[in-house]
């Protein structure tokens, strides 16, 4: 399997983009699920690997206006050390917490998860629930696609094959809230049964959420926002009775998957639980 020189410089990232028109490469930075992705489990292994480790371009984070910009090569480690993700998205630096041991967290990049579609991707509900953007580039140049289209399908994000995520755009919006939650078969190194992420708006103690989001991953064939719980929760304060009405509504609307994991029936009770307790903890009750 040919392995295409690492690209280092903003030119070389021009002859990434050239690389990749010529036929199909899989771009890899940490690889950390290269060795899966070889064995064929997931699908047949890639032909060619384009090795983007050292561009530098592509890290980074930064306090833009009312955004954050995380280009795609950061590193879990580098969120969760970053002053930037602690102060205005301590959410993410939780989530990166979450994934692998320290080893995967100094090579696994945030732009990986991303582009390797996975449902159990730890940090793809926060986005999703953040409402964040993604920046991707190609020779023809660059366009921005909303996390709610970025994975239309398993393991498919809406990528063209010639183009790269170049990086992750995460607005900040004023009184904006964030609650982060993952279930796994123990405390660390596991792979999610059921991942959370709740958002809204907060107009202060004891006063109605609005602009509410709420994201999971793990319970689809794609991370996924639940419509019907986000409309139950919105305009209302969190209270018992919004709390419970959530847990009903999420309960009745999610259809979770079956795998070798966990079944639909704990999945659709944890997700309901943990969505109560997740109301329960913000109103202080």
């Amino acid at each position: 399997m040919p392995v295409e020189p690492p690209v280092t410089s903003p030119r070389e990232l021009a002859e990434a983009y050239a690389i990749l028109a010529e036929g199909p490469a899989r771009p890899i930075a940490g690889g950390t699920d290269l060795m899966v992705a070889l064995t064929g489990e997931l699908g047949e292994p890639p032909d060619r690997i384009l090795d983007l480790w050292r561009l530098d371009d592509l890290r980074g984070i930064a306090l833009e206006g009312d955004a954050i910009s995380l280009g795609a090569l950061t590193t879990y480690t580098e969120i969760r050390r970053s002053a930037v993700c602690r102060e205005h998205l301590p959410v993410l630096v939780e989530a990166a917490a979450t994934i692998g041991a320290a080893q995967i967290q100094n090579r696994g990049t945030i732009g990986g998860n991303v582009v390797n579609a996975s449902p159990a991707g730890d940090t793809l509900p926060v986005l999703l629930a953040a409402d964040a953007s993604f920046v991707v580039g190609s020779a023809r140049g660059e366009r921005i696609v909303g996390a709610d289209a970025f994975w239309p399908a398993y393991r498919r994000t809406a990528l063209a094959a010639d183009e790269l995520l170049l990086r992750i755009r995460i607005p900040l919006l004023a009184g904006r809230e964030l609650r982060y939650r993952k279930v796994g078969t123990r405390r660390a190194q596991s792979i999610s049964k059921v991942v959370l992420a709740l958002g809204w708006r907060d107009g202060g103690s004891a006063a109605p959420w609005t602009d509410v989001r709420f994201a999971l991953g793990s319970v689809a064939p794609t991370p996924i926002r639940a419509g019907r719980t986000e409309a139950a929760i919105e305009g209302r304060p969190p209270t018992p009775e919004t709390a419970d009405l959530a847990a009903e509504t999420l309960a009745a609307e999610l259809q979770p998957i079956d795998d070798v994991r966990s079944t639909a029936e704990y999945r659709r009770l944890v997700a309901a639980r943990v969505l109560h307790r997740l109301i329960r903890e913000a109103g202080g009750w």
